[in-house]
């Protein structure tokens, strides 16, 4: 990670992940086919979940964040110990979040969706719990699925990590259809076969993940064998992770507000909503895993101070992820009715879907440089200004917008919130983007 030209570098890293990506949109996609084809109402239980499985993901993302960052900074650095007390630390904070998360899919699931219906039809709660009990009660393959793979990741080895996300996708794919339908004898099971779906393929990606660390993964030496917490170690793994926590959660408060603004005007807008977050993940996504590709990079060379190599990567990775967003732009402009008509989309839905989709899109101009500038705050360790800009964005900005165009214009106004967000998220990106190079970047020596 020191000496290959970085583009090519940053290609043979990222491309594997963004391939997995892509395969993980494609299943989130094709999952909401599936249950759209049992009704719309099992599509708008299935995108009111959207924000306590947000919460899983951004638990999940974000600490292995921090455990990729510390991890790729003490092989930098040659600290090989440290590497493999970062790993089991790691391990460890994983299995107490799914301990956290199982408590909250027993005890919160219920009350949750309660809050989000009021004049809805009963089934949509009905569906909604049974979906979301299940997800997060058995939410361990997910937490093992991110912290094996980020583990692989951290040194290098993405292609194993691809293929464990590509088969637990794969897995989920083929399993909805039989889980949901109920073919080849099995009992059609509606949503609540989409969630087993889902959690299998989650279980067995993270397995063939750890296998993957455990047969192939010379870099650190996973051990259980006078294993201690280390409190300094999970201190610095937080530091940078849990402003990624904070951040991602508050994507998940920014969907839960969002989708109590929707259903007060239209319960399809808050399918029209659950279904634009399946569609976008297909160009942000990838965009994510070229991030994953990104801090590994920038955290290794900030670590043996080779600065040049930290700038060629952020320049190369922002010239992608703008190509992915850009291309996503033209599709979600030229093509809105097509997309929506995938999920069985009632006039209704087209009529309200149509619109939503073009006005929103505009925010994938913008995104691309967030997006990446978060991922440099994050290898640095300064991931206090991607909570700052997440902040600002989604309840600063965001949320409050959404709540005055809806007031002022309904549906016909709501959407344009997002543009308006992401243009405050570009401005306070640049200026942290600034003064991380001036106080961090900058002062590294020139490399000969």
């Amino acid at each position: 990670m020191g000496t290959m030209p970085e583009g090519r570098l940053l290609f043979s890293m990222s491309l594997p992940m963004m391939i997995s990506m892509l395969v993980q949109a494609m299943y989130n996609v094709v999952d909401s086919i599936f249950v759209s084809r049992i009704g719309e109402n099992a599509l708008t239980a299935v995108s009111l979940a959207f924000p306590l499985q947000t919460l899983l993901i951004a638990i999940g993302a974000g600490t292995g964040v921090g455990v990729n960052s510390l991890l790729s900074k003490s092989l930098g650095e040659k600290d090989y110990e440290k590497a493999n007390k970062t790993a089991m630390n790691g391990i460890f904070l994983f299995a107490i979040s799914y301990v956290i998360s199982a408590l909250i899919g027993i005890f919160a699931v219920r009350p949750f969706y309660a809050s989000q219906i009021k004049d809805a039809p009963i089934e949509i709660m009905d569906m909604g719990i049974r979906y979301l009990t299940i997800v997060m009660v058995a939410s361990f393959g997910l937490y093992a699925q991110f912290i094996f793979e980020r583990l692989l990741q951290a040194t290098g080895r993405t292609f194993f990590s691809m293929v464990s996300q590509m088969a637990g996708a794969i897995i989920n794919i083929i399993l909805d259809p039989i889980l949901i339908f109920g073919y080849f004898g099995l009992p059609r099971m509606g949503v609540a076969g989409a969630a087993v779906a889902t959690v299998i393929g989650q279980i067995v990606g993270g397995l063939i993940a750890l296998v993957y660390n455990v047969k192939k993964n010379d870099d650190i030496t996973l051990s259980v064998r006078g294993f201690r917490p280390d409190g300094h170690i999970i201190a610095t793994i937080y530091k940078v992770g849990f402003p990624s926590i904070i951040m991602q959660s508050i994507g998940s408060v920014m969907t839960y507000g969002m989708n109590l603004i929707l259903v007060g005007l239209s319960s399809t807008a808050a399918a029209v909503f659950g279904v634009y977050f399946k569609l976008q993940s297909f160009f942000f996504m990838p965009v994510f895993g070229l991030n994953n590709g990104i801090i590994p990079i920038v955290a290794f060379n900030y670590g043996a101070k080779k600065k040049h190599r930290m700038i060629r990567t952020i320049k190369w990775g922002m010239l992608i992820a703008f190509c992915f967003l850009l291309t996503g732009f033209v599709v979600f402009e030229t093509l809105p009715g097509q997309l929506l008509l995938m999920f069985d989309a009632s006039e209704n839905m087209l009529g309200i879907g149509t619109q939503a989709l073009r006005i929103i899109a505009f925010h994938f101009l913008i995104a691309w440089f967030c997006i990446v500038a978060g991922s440099v705050f994050q290898a640095v360790g300064n991931g206090m200004y991607s909570l700052y800009v997440s902040v600002a964005r989604q309840l600063v900005v965001l949320l409050p917008a959404a709540y005055i165009l809806a007031k002022i214009g309904g549906l016909d106004l709501i959407w344009w919130s997002f543009p308006i967000a992401e243009l405050m998220s570009c401005l306070i990106s640049a200026i942290c983007l600034i003064l991380t190079y001036r106080r961090v970047i900058k002062p590294l020596p020139d490399e000969v």
